[in-house]
């Protein structure tokens, strides 16, 4: 089994959207093979809660305007450390970056086929590792200007 068109459609508008509020490492994988519950995941992070909300509600937003798509499970909001948009074809998974490392869905779920997605998304690989590196940069410098 492979992930269904409308998976493809949804995970496609949904990286797009994830893209365009700037998230880091977006990848999406057909999961379909494994589980008999979705399609697809797709996973996002973010360095900040602010900006794993404002992700999340830029996917929501685009998908119900777009696709006619409304999520039918929500998870994880009020800490907006990870959020869960469950579609029933795909799910979509925001995480905050320490999230990201910590839970390593990536590990997971290597086995599976990755998806195609847009450009922008795809540029956004590594994203959290060159923010991660000048976070460092900036906290060592303040750190040395407080001595």
């Amino acid at each position: 089994m492979t992930a269904t068109d409308r998976s493809l459609e949804l995970i496609s508008t949904a990286a797009q959207a994830a893209a365009d509020k700037l998230a880091h490492d977006i990848i999406a994988y057909d999961v379909s093979d494994v589980l008999s519950i979705t399609d697809a995941f797709l996973l996002a992070s973010a360095p900040n809660d602010r900006q794993v909300k404002s992700i999340v509600d830029e996917i929501e937003e685009r998908l119900n305007k777009e696709l006619d798509a409304k999520p039918v499970r929500r998870e994880g909001d009020r800490e907006a450390r990870w959020v869960l948009l469950d579609y029933v074809d795909i799910v979509v998974h925001v995480q905050h970056s320490e999230e990201r490392v910590f839970y390593a869905l990536e590990r997971l779920w290597k086995d599976c086929p990755e998806l195609e997605l847009p450009a922008d998304a795809k540029a956004t690989r590594g994203k959290a590792a060159e923010h991660a590196k000048l976070q460092a940069e900036e906290d060592a410098a303040e750190f040395g200007e407080l001595r």
